[in-house]
């Protein structure tokens, strides 16, 4: 069998219905991560007692161990353990696995950005009034945003390619109907490459928005 450049072109269409399944999981664990990881490197930064310990440990895990793995803890294993845990569906799985996943990863870039910037900014802030929240909510945490981002976006665009593994759990993702179609026909060829080519589009659009958003941050630092 060689290669069927029109099989491939008449699957995109039909790839493309469910891609919005993989951006939504994305979107939702990116979002959920970034809080997380905001909260974690806090603590981080702060060194509060044991849950600074507990952070670390945290970090350890979810960075230590591959996140297929934790996918299948926590759909598989968990409601072993705990029964509550039996009606999580697979696209709610996906999205916890995400968030927990990289949130390890985005607090170390979170962290390091914050002890990057002088501390003579949190001293400036403090000697004009300002209580150490309000420093780091207005004057440090801005600055280290225009730090993290790079390696924020990375980690995002990271999180859209993670998101296949999602179809090892059941969800009808891009991946997932790449696999049903590539079976039936077995043009497996031609449906990877749509899929891989639709993966690349999104990370390509991604990389634009991020270098945009790094023109705009650092306008302000430019001569």
């Amino acid at each position: 069998m060689g290669f069927d450049f029109n099989y491939m072109l008449e699957l995109l269409p039909i790839l493309f219905k469910y891609l919005h399944i993989t951006l939504e999981m994305a979107v939702l664990g990116g979002i959920f991560a970034l809080i997380l990881a905001l909260i974690l490197a806090n603590i981080r930064v702060f060194k509060i007692p044991v849950l600074d310990q507990l952070s670390q440990l945290y970090i350890s895990f979810f960075r230590g161990t591959p996140l297929l793995v934790q996918l299948f803890l926590l759909y598989y294993g968990l409601p072993q353990i705990f029964p509550i845990l039996v009606g999580i569906d697979a696209f709610t799985a996906t999205i916890i696995g995400l968030t927990l996943h990289f949130a390890a990863y985005m607090t170390e870039s979170i962290r390091a950005a914050i002890i990057g910037i002088d501390r003579s900014q949190m001293e400036a802030s403090r000697s004009i009034g300002m209580t150490t929240r309000q420093a780091m909510q207005r004057v440090v945490l801005p600055q280290a945003t225009r730090v993290a981002l790079p390696s924020l976006m990375n980690y995002f665009i990271d999180m859209i390619k993670s998101t296949s593994l999602a179809f090892t759990l059941g969800v009808a993702e891009i991946m997932a109907k790449a696999q049903m179609e590539a079976s039936s026909s077995f043009r497996f060829f031609e449906a990877f490459l749509a899929v891989a080519l639709i993966y690349w589009l999104v990370v390509v659009v991604l990389t634009r928005v991020q270098i945009w958003a790094e023109n705009r941050l650092n306008k302000a630092y430019q001569r």
